[in-house]
């Protein structure tokens, strides 16, 4: 607004609060607008040798499967909003790139959850609010990003500062998703929480959640049943059983004691119902078989079902449940 416009009314004490709302009202679009995508990549502060040779170049929902045909649509179900691609190369040698991709997911939620989904292991690379290295890929998320970096020669030194270069680009100051620390940490398998946007334990009416995996040391008879049956066994050789701690999120409690019911329809039919619930999980709980990963036990509370499933130790799943459910806020 011109500030002359409000001349004849200088002596009006509204119209000099209206002048100073909106210089603030300037000052503060300018202060805390949102830096371009395009900003987020490595430009002069790049390592010593390497330069930017294709890109930026900018996608769009209508033009991502122009990148990433084949996993766009897994990029979309966590709320993929715009994304940016770039390609640097060692001056010594045009054989040597990294492609950089930076993702706008929309939120820190989606962000982790699509980083939950690429590692299948933990190995940080000490950028971001978690990530993964390896010598020839890094990946981690930050606020709403989600950055996907891959070179084609192995060389984690430089994949690591890139990596670290556009986390500090990043300022988004968003947290880690809080149900991450709800999981306990006794047994969880390092790197194994994730979070899907729908079907969760791929059950379409436990719509969205996380699940984390847990090693639960088997006696070798359990072992070898266990591998007769062709259940999931840790390949490490130490006879450790993967099981799953899980919390289905929901928009009511009431859509929460609907999903419950549906599940306990399917045990139903599908596996079996056991009736021996302990009375310190509430009336709002289920036990059984599932028919595809074995023990379950699932209780609500509020807007939540937690679950404990596959566990050999039926009683162990039942105490990790229970210390489950009192870290849930």
């Amino acid at each position: 607004m011109n500030p002359r416009l409000l001349e004849p009314f200088v002596g009006n004490r509204w119209a000099k609060i209206l002048l100073i709302s909106v210089a603030l009202l300037g000052m503060g679009t300018h202060v805390f607008s949102e830096p371009p995508i395009v900003s987020l990549l490595p430009k002069e502060d790049l390592p010593e040798g390497w330069a930017l040779v294709e890109g930026p170049k900018v996608f769009t929902q209508k033009t991502l499967f122009e990148r990433i045909n084949g996993q766009a649509e897994l990029y979309f179900k966590y709320g993929f909003q715009k994304s940016v691609f770039a390609v640097y190369q060692n001056k010594k040698s045009n054989r040597d790139q990294l492609e950089v991709d930076i993702y706008d997911m929309g939120n820190v939620l989606q962000a982790f959850g699509i980083f939950s989904r690429f590692r299948n292991e933990e190995r940080p690379g000490g950028f971001g609010l978690d990530s993964y290295l390896d010598d020839q890929t890094a990946f981690f998320y930050k606020g709403k990003y989600f950055v996907l970096l891959y070179a084609t020669e192995p060389d984690p030194s430089v994949l690591k500062r890139m990596a670290g270069t556009v986390a500090v680009k990043i300022g988004d100051p968003s947290p880690p998703p809080r149900e991450v620390d709800y999981f306990p940490r006794k047994g969880l398998k390092p790197g194994s929480i994730q979070y899907f946007s729908e079907g969760l334990l791929g059950y379409q009416f436990l719509k969205r959640g996380f699940q984390g995996t847990y090693l639960e040391k088997v006696a070798a008879k359990a072992k070898d049943e266990d591998k007769a049956k062709g259940e999931v066994e840790d390949k490490s050789g130490t006879g450790n059983k993967e099981s799953q701690l899980f919390l289905a999120i929901f928009k009511t409690a009431q859509d929460a004691t609907d999903a419950l019911k549906t599940y306990k329809g399917h045990l139903s039919r599908k596996g079996k119902v056991r009736p021996e619930i302990p009375p310190s999980f509430g009336s709002n709980a289920l036990k059984g078989e599932d028919p595809y990963k074995g023990r379950v036990m699932v209780a609500q509370k509020g807007v939540y079902l937690l679950g404990v499933i596959g566990f050999e130790d039926g009683k162990k799943g039942e105490n990790l449940l229970a210390e489950f459910m009192k870290r849930v806020e």
